[in-house]
Parts: C-alpha cells; structure tokens; sequence
C-alpha cells in the first residue's frame, strides 16, 4: 500500500507539471491568435503565480481542516478546469480571469505534497518526485508542438492536457480513502533543532530568510526559462514556433533526466554538493546560451540549464525539516512555496518588461545573473544553519 501511495502522489506530481511549460510553449503562436505584445505573457504569469503564493499560504490551514486528499483533490480538479478554459481563450482578460483557478490549484499541490515527501521519505524520493514534475512538463510541449505543426492549434494543446487532469483528479477521487487510512512511512529521525512556533514567528527562525531568498531566485530562473526560452530561439536562432515550442522540452526534459539521477546520487553526495553542483551548470547552460552559435549548441544549452536546475529545487526542500525543525517544517514549506512563486510571478515579467525595451537576448545573462546570486545565499544559509546545530 506504500508503495501504490507513493505511485499515485508521483502521477499526481506529473500533472503538476504538464501545465507549467504550456504558456511558454505556446506563446510565440497564441499572442499573434490573441493580438497581444510579447510581454503580455508574463502578465498572465503573474495571475498564476499569485494565485500560487496566496495557496501556499493558506495550505497549512487548509491541510489542518481537509486533510492532504481532500486538497489534492480539489486543487487537481480546479487546474483542469482552467485549462480547459485557456483552450477556450480568445483574448487576454479570459485568460487572466483562467490563470487564477490554475495558480491556486497547483500552489496547493506543490505546497501540501512537498511536505508530506519532506517528512515522511529520504532524499532520493524527493528528487524522484520532482523528477515526475519534470516528466509531466516535458510532455506539455511535445503536446503543445505537436497541436500547432497542426495549423497552429494551440487551443487542441491545452484540452488534451486538461483531459489529462481530470482523469487525474479521477485517480485522485477514486483512492480518497487511502489518504485516510494509509498508514504513513516512519518519517527519518530528523532533529527538532526549533521547537514549534506561530507562523508569523517562523521568519524570525535564523537562515528562514536566506531560504526564502534562495527559492525566490531559483523559480524565477527556472520560470524564465521556460517562459522566454522559446521566443528566445524563434527571435535569435531562427527557429520555427513549432520548432521551438519542441525545444523547449529538452529544458524540461534535462529538469526530468536530472532529477531522476539526482535521485541516485543523493544516497552518496549531500544535498549542498547537489546544488552547487547545479547552480554551476545553469552557469555554464546560461553561457553556451549566450553565444551566437548554430540551433544544436542552443538545444544542448537548454537541456544543460535543466540539468543544472534539477537537483536545486528537491534538495532544498528536502533540507526543510533538518534545517529548521519538522514542527515547523509545513509552515516554513508553504513559505517557501510562496517565495518560490513570488520569483516566477515578478522576474519573469520583469525580464519581459526589460527585454520590450531592450532585446530578449538578456535572457541568458539573466538566468547568469540568478543562479550567481542563488549561490551566494544557499552557500551562507549553509553557515548560519551549521552554527545554530
């Protein structure tokens, strides 16, 4: 019975995925369907990403009332829903007004399931399950790419991924019981270094900030990318839309690789040596981005800025109970759900806004930028959390 749980929160996290990648994907063809400037994409990205910050917020509160099924449940349906509203859009104020149920339902999940694995699974369970969001946002635009070689029907992408979700939140209605009586994996021996506090308490926590700080950067350069990726080589490597909404998996498609080994090299290598580890890769993914060379090296880049995303993520959350209590552990993750959200709500339009005036060839020197500064705060949180253990 672990077993099948553990399966069924790990397609639950492939669907948490499908949609993130589909905006980017779509959008060098939708905006010219819609009539809308480059930039108006990271409008909607915004909408999604509060609804994802305001989620995360509320997750812990939510859990404590309707248990962790009852929510996945509900925040599945409610992504679907929305999708299946996006494949309906014809102009940007529908798509704002469907951007709010999608943001609210994937913050739920990723905040609710990131905490329940943080606890009660090792490491390598963590990456293997951000290894299936990877999974899932490799699939969007293969789907999505595969709709617009169709005559550019983006609208065909986005209801076959909401097919998917339902049947997923299906799944999900199906094994409800099981979230009541599962009896959950014995959670590692994690020392309670902060005893339990009052959630406004928990940003006095020392190193709290630091991790916020560090969340913040990391999902607005993972958002950057998959955002402004594939506009990035439709304008400067002279590919076609389909062409690079299909690209733009082998950056999922890294993410996914990744993770799945990162899975593997957990069981050797700590958390800090994982992400150092791909914070230096982004850097050298951002780099081979830069460069004016032919569509391969661009491909090649993509895929090793993914690479280098994949064990950041997972392995920061991972450290969550360690670092700062398993007390506070589902305060402090819905935190730093909400950080990480606030970084794809904010950095992505502003890249956008700055790239409207200027040129979206910044992108790579500001995925450069990001994952410099990330370093700078992960390397840090490490002494503080040292000295106070």
């Amino acid at each position: 019975m672990a077993t099948l749980f553990l399966i069924i929160i790990y397609i639950t996290f492939i669907s948490l995925g499908l949609p993130d990648s589909l905006l980017g994907s779509a959008w060098p063809v939708m905006r010219l369907d819609i009539g809308a400037p480059l930039d108006t994409a990271g409008i909607i990205a915004i909408i999604i990403s509060a609804g994802t910050v305001i989620a995360s917020l509320l997750c812990n509160k939510l859990i404590t009332k309707f248990g962790t099924g009852r929510v996945t449940l509900v925040s599945v349906a409610a992504t679907a829903v929305a999708l299946l509203g996006f494949s309906a859009g014809q102009n940007v104020a529908w798509l704002v007004v469907m951007a709010i149920p999608l943001g609210l339902g994937a913050g739920a999940v990723d905040a609710a399931l990131n905490n329940y694995v943080a606890l009660h699974y090792k490491a390598h369970h963590m990456n293997w399950l951000h290894c299936f969001w990877g999974v899932g946002a490799f699939i969007g635009p293969l789907i999505m790419g595969r709709f617009i070689r169709q005559n550019n029907n983006w609208q065909g992408g986005y209801s076959t991924i909401s097919i998917i979700q339902f049947c997923v939140a299906a799944l999900l209605l199906f094994t409800l019981p099981m979230w009541g009586k599962q009896n959950r994996p014995k959670a590692a021996e994690i020392p309670d270094v902060v005893t339990d506090v009052p959630a406004r308490s928990a940003f006095k926590i020392p190193g709290v900030t630091l991790a916020l700080g560090t969340f913040l950067l990391y999902c607005g350069t993972e958002y950057i990318v998959g955002l402004w990726g594939s506009s990035f080589l439709a304008e400067f490597r002279g590919l076609s839309a389909s062409a690079a909404a299909s690209a733009l998996s082998l950056y999922y498609g890294g993410i996914a690789v990744g993770r799945l080994l990162s899975g593997f090299l957990s069981v050797k290598f700590s958390s800090k040596v994982l992400i150092r580890t791909g914070l230096f890769i982004i850097v050298c993914g951002a780099l081979l981005l830069a460069l004016p060379l032919p569509p391969a090296f661009a491909y090649t880049a993509l895929a090793l800025i993914g690479l280098g995303c994949a064990p950041v993520y997972p392995s920061m959350i991972h450290e969550t109970p360690r670092r700062f209590g398993s007390a506070n552990s589902q305060k402090i993750v819905g935190l730093q759900m909400a950080a990480a959200y606030c970084g794809s709500t904010f950095l992505p339009p502003l890249v956008g806004a700055v790239a409207g005036r200027t040129s979206l060839y910044i992108l790579p020197f500001a995925a450069l930028l990001f994952a410099a500064l990330m370093l700078i705060l992960s390397e840090r949180l490490n002494i503080v959390v040292a000295q106070k253990q």
